[in-house]
């Protein structure tokens, strides 16, 4: 099935009803295919062909969903961007994407003008707000359009109704760029449908209709295909802009929310939030978590804390992006991602693409309609990816006698010291659990003794102190010498990108820096 049909086949499944919600405002799922029609006569009427790449940069908000449906009804190519990104890093997808045009908010307005300069052709910026006059008048040769004005003069009669196949090209998605330039990940029709509704089928069959929150980035692929999911299985969606733990509660009280998807980062903030015992919480069954690895000890947190189930899960953005999960009817396994979802195939591999024997620890490796065709306009990236038919996921897991699956660390982490494998994650799962330690990060640095040593960056609970030669001994006793951090430094915070994951990267750039003093 094509995504341009999702809200087609929602409308004449469910009827019409309350789709959207955001702030004050509500939007029939009727409205919002009103909405993206207009959006996509726009976007054919500024002469955008098929196959064209279109941007879409700014928080979570309606326009977002009217923009997406409405670039692939008119059978343009989707490339959502965070619009946390730096101009420069923006430049660069442009560049890259070669996008005829841009989706943007006024308040973002000002960054894409500048990301354009330099380009040889400039994109089409279309604000879906009134843009300041300052943008106006400084519009870096940019054309802009402003949705409000032209949006009502829009003739729906004429929206463009391509012949679009599975196969066709759907989204482009940039990866972060934590360990080098970004790559558009391809992924087409078949891509994200497929992997939606394969994840959908181990739902309960007698689960009810409802209202859930999309407090993921609609930018990020995890929130692109839980915006599918919830169009495929009738369900309302509350958007919020950006997460707050006090306004999900509120949600949560107000919609009677069962279930809603995040990431570790917001399991995080609703544990330690101090206001959730003032909200009725009770209607909430299970919180789905994706993106970065669950801390055991945080998952433990929230089950006691809530009441509530959190099913941890395995993606990537290749994957579009669901690999494995945990399962409503299978018993959860602690530090397990849980089983293959329907239609992924995965295999436990050696540098020689040979699977390994069950418990050996080697590169995963997966296939599956899910899967990525590769990287846009990046052959070297992409036979780098493949190996025999099977797309190398540069994480190292294993698989137990029953097949739950196990992510042991990202294989660009893995620390060598002297010569012997450590997983960073072991040792974080291990600092998280002391009384003192709040969220922790384990890289490796350079060592001209070892080749590498191990670095443990804290953030500290506030009402609890400790030092760093505690922590080590405390390590020490759990783990092997040679496993234990030679060093711990504390930070008030540890960086993260747009949907919470822990950028080493930039604690690696840190240390280089000499920016860590304890």
């Amino acid at each position: 099935m094509l995504l341009t049909q999702l809200l087609e086949e929602n409308i004449k499944s469910f009827g019409e009803y309350s789709l959207l919600y955001y702030g004050d405002k509500s939007y029939t799922n009727i409205e919002t295919r009103n909405i993206s029609k207009k959006f996509s006569a726009l976007i054919s009427g500024l002469g955008i062909a098929e196959g064209d790449r279109v941007l879409v940069c700014m928080p979570n908000c309606p326009e977002v969903i009217f923009s997406y449906q409405g670039i692939l009804r008119s059978g343009s190519v989707v490339v959502p961007v965070m619009y946390l990104l730096h101009e420069k890093e923006i430049n660069f997808i442009l560049e890259n994407s070669e996008a005829k045009a841009v989706i943007t908010s006024s308040h973002h307005l000002s960054k894409i003008l500048r990301a354009t300069d330099g380009l040889k052709e400039k994109p089409k910026v279309i604000c879906v707000d009134s843009p300041k006059v300052e943008d106006l008048i400084h519009n870096h040769d940019v054309e802009i359009i402003e949705c409000e004005k032209v949006l009502s003069k829009i003739d729906v009669t004429k929206e463009r109704s391509p012949l679009l196949e599975e196969e066709d090209m759907a989204v482009i998605l940039y990866t972060s760029g934590t360990t080098g330039q970004p790559k558009g990940v391809i992924l087409t029709h078949k891509n994200l449908y497929s992997n939606t509704s394969n994840g959908l089928s181990l739902r309960d069959k007698d689960e009810e209709r409802g209202t859930t929150l999309g407090v993921l980035p609609l930018a990020h692929i995890y929130g692109f295909g839980v915006m599918n999911g919830i169009l495929m299985q009738g369900n309302s969606v509350v958007i919020f802009s950006k997460f707050d733990a006090e306004e999900v509660f509120q949600a949560i009280e107000k919609y009677k929310v069962k279930s809603f998807a995040g990431v570790p980062a917001m399991v995080y903030a609703m544990v330690y939030d101090p206001n959730a015992d003032k909200y009725d919480l009770s209607s909430l069954e299970t919180v789905g978590s994706g993106s970065a690895a669950l801390p055991v000890s945080l998952r433990k947190k929230f089950i006691e804390k809530f009441n509530a189930e959190v099913r941890d899960a395995y993606g990537l953005s290749e994957a579009s992006p669901g690999v494995a999960t945990q399962r409503n009817d299978m018993p959860i396994k602690e530090g397990s991602v849980g089983l293959p979802m329907p239609g992924v195939k995965i295999k436990i591999a050696d540098e020689n693409g040979d699977e390994l024997p069950v418990g050996e620890v080697g590169e995963l490796l997966i296939q599956g309609d899910n899967v990525t065709q590769g990287y846009f306009r990046n052959e070297e990236a992409t036979r780098e990816a493949f190996k025999d038919g099977w797309l190398c996921t540069g994480d190292m897991a294993r698989v137990d006698e029953d097949g739950y699956l196990y992510i042991v660390d990202r294989k660009k982490d893995l620390i060598i010291r002297g010569g012997f494998n450590i997983y960073p994650r072991d040792l974080e799962e291990l600092l998280a659990k002391h009384e003192a330690v709040l969220e922790v990060a384990v890289i490796g640095v350079p060592s001209e003794r070892m080749g590498e040593e191990i670095l443990a960056c804290v953030v500290k609970k506030e009402d609890v102190e400790v030092t760093e030669q505690e922590l080590l001994e405390y390590c020490q006793i759990h783990v092997a010498k040679y496993k234990s951090p030679r060093q711990i430094v504390f930070i008030k915070e540890l960086p993260r990108n747009g949907v919470g994951k822990i950028l080493k990267m930039r604690l690696k750039d840190m240390y280089r820096d000499h920016q860590f003093q304890n």
